[in-house]
Formats: C-alpha cells, structure tokens, sequence
C-alpha cells in the first residue's frame, strides 16, 4: 500500500511538474510593446511578435490583398494619449486596433475603433480609417517581427512595422 501511494506521488509530482515546464516555454510569438513618443506624447502599441522560422512570409503566410492582424494572436492595439495624424488620417486620443492590408506594390495601414478582439476578427464597418504606408526591401532579414514607434525629428515620427524583408512605415504627427 505504501509503495502504491509513493508511485502515485511520484507520477503527481512528475506530471505537475511537466506542466509547470510548458507553462515557462517561451510563446512562439510572444507579447511585445512598442512605446514612443511624439512631441512629448505618449503612442504605445502593443503586439505579439512571429517569427520567419523558415517560412515564406510576405504573399504567402501573409496573403497580398487581404487583411491582416498585423501579428499573431491577440488583435494589435494602438494606445494615445493625445491626438495624432498617422499619414492622413486624423486618429483622436484613445485606443484602437491596428489591422493592415499588404498588396506587392504598396500596404494600407488601417484603424479600427473596435478593440479588445481575437486578431483575426475584424470589422470593416468599425474602421475610423485607412492610410498608405511607404514600403522598403529590407537589405538583411528580419525574423521576428517588430513595430516600433519613434520620433524622427521635433514633432514628427513614424510607425514602423519590419518582418522578413519588408518595412513599411507612415508618419506620424501630432493632430493640430
């Protein structure tokens, strides 16, 4: 009877144990924030990061012509706390989702006012608006997918995305 409960102990602890060991495995796309400001306002994105892992990534795991979570996993939020100009688009203070459209000749960053969603439940009537970004081939790869937000010079900055050979980008300003 000892020997039984000492087996059942052990294979209990064993177990827990593998549990415990998934639970710390780093996330293949793991939570990231990216946090600038511009003109002394804060513009925070948060996101979770893929990674290239051997794929074909731009026109294949990301479909040209179709729109895209712009990460993994949780939608990917835009958070001010003043109110911008992100290309053309008047965005107010506040919190948004971050949703793009990738084409081969150009990419289309898009603002949705719904927030809290799994990524890839998006709703075109939610959109507060869509803007052009500027699109460059990467010299060197990049295999985990970033965003950042930096300001460039005095009250002017940009919102970047680069993954695999592609960056693109759009300015960012504060709203006048």
């Amino acid at each position: 009877m000892k020997k039984t409960a000492t087996l059942i102990m052990a294979a209990t602890i064993a177990l827990g144990g593998t549990a415990i060991a998934q639970e710390q495995k780093k996330p293949l796309s793991p939570p990231m924030t990216a946090t600038g400001t511009i003109a002394g306002s804060n513009v925070t994105v948060n996101y979770s990061a893929p990674s290239v892992r051997g794929r074909k990534i731009m026109g294949e795991l990301v479909p040209y012509g179709q729109v895209w979570r712009t990460g993994a996993n949780a939608a990917t939020t835009l958070e001010t706390d003043a109110n911008l100009m992100i290309g053309d688009l008047s965005v107010p203070k506040g919190k948004y989702t971050l949703f793009t459209l990738p084409a081969e000749d150009g990419w289309t960053l898009i603002v949705n006012k719904q927030t809290g969603q799994w990524g890839t439940n998006y709703d075109a009537s939610k959109d507060l608006g869509r803007v052009k970004m500027k699109v460059n081939a990467l010299a060197s790869p990049v295999e985990t997918m970033t965003i950042d937000v930096a300001e460039k010079e005095k009250g002017k900055g940009k919102l970047r995305i680069a993954w695999e050979n592609t960056e693109a980008w759009v300015p960012v300003t504060l709203a006048k």
